[in-house]
């Protein structure tokens, strides 16, 4: 058969590390991402509002002009 000597260098192993980690992390966003807009469209089908309790506060901004002439 075949007699095959191999070396890893070790500076191979961690960007075999980095790359496998990217692939890990962009799955992650990209599952992330799907089961946000499949439970955005479940909501909409089942007619569920997720804002319906939440206590939204006015953008008016108040000011009081004290200037004097």
């Amino acid at each position: 058969m075949f007699n095959v000597n191999l070396y890893i260098d070790p500076s191979v192993m961690t960007y075999m590390i980095q790359a496998i980690a990217g692939i890990v992390i962009a799955a992650g966003a990209v599952v992330a991402v799907f089961v946000r807009k499949a439970k955005k469209k479940v909501s909409d089908k089942l007619g569920i509002d997720e804002n319906r309790n939440k206590e939204v506060e006015s953008d008016d901004i108040l000011s009081e002009d004290k200037t004097e002439a």
